[in-house]
């Protein structure tokens, strides 16, 4: 399928560029991967809702990964989050979303309970209080298996998943999105909370049968 290049930049990380295909389908790629599109955001948004449905008072939420801003957006629908902080490492990425070269970006990010934070999303939750969460969502890359750079491959060790643990409130709950199974994520995650829950999903990419996963857990 055609399509043509809407927007490109380039960071110490590599290429970040913003696709529009034929249909009108918006899809991002990091350095030549392949990382989402507007056509399958199914699990993107069951990253938020699961997540949602197993805590009482969801009030704050951080999110790893601004992605074309689905999961975030599925979270602000919760009238009982209060407040909501996406950590992306791309500014380019945010800029595109605030000044609507992605269409949907600028009513995505007005809620006012929403702050975008441009951070490593390592650096940011080193540096937040402890017990300040009570949902952490990661969608920093493609999950352990895919990653868009390589030193993301902390996020899903168990002295990262730590750090996470530390940050919930009793009763928060972790779910990390993978686009592949992850055992070794599920046994740094059990390892971390004491028990793990794997979630698969069936999703049709572009015309392909594929299997994605959310990894969760609860303090």
């Amino acid at each position: 399928m055609a399509s043509e290049q809407v927007a490109r930049a380039e960071s110490e990380r590599g290429e970040v560029v913003l696709l529009r295909r034929e249909s009108g389908a918006v899809e991002l790629r990091v350095n030549g991967v392949f990382v989402m599109d507007t056509v399958e955001t199914s699990t993107e948004q069951a990253l938020a809702t699961r997540a949602l449905a197993v805590v009482n008072e969801p009030r704050a939420v951080l999110v790893g990964g601004l992605g074309l801003g689905f999961t975030a957006h599925a979270v602000l629908a919760d009238p009982r989050v209060e407040k909501v902080a996406v950590v992306e490492i791309e500014e380019a990425l945010v800029g595109w979303m605030r000044d609507g070269t992605v269409p949907h970006g600028p009513s995505y990010l007005a809620d006012e309970r929403l702050t975008v934070v441009v951070a490593d999303v390592r650096a940011a939750v080193a540096e937040a209080t402890p017990a300040s969460y009570d949902l952490v969502l990661l969608d920093v890359d493609n999950g352990p298996g895919y990653l868009v750079h390589d030193s993301n491959a902390e996020v899903y060790g168990a002295t990262f998943l730590r750090r996470v643990h530390d940050l919930l409130r009793p009763g928060g709950a972790l779910v990390v999105w993978s686009a592949a199974a992850a055992p070794e994520l599920g046994e740094a995650v059990a390892e971390v909370f004491g028990a793990v829950v794997p979630v698969p999903f069936d999703v049709d990419l572009q015309g392909r049968a594929e299997h994605y996963w959310l990894y969760r857990a609860r303090r």
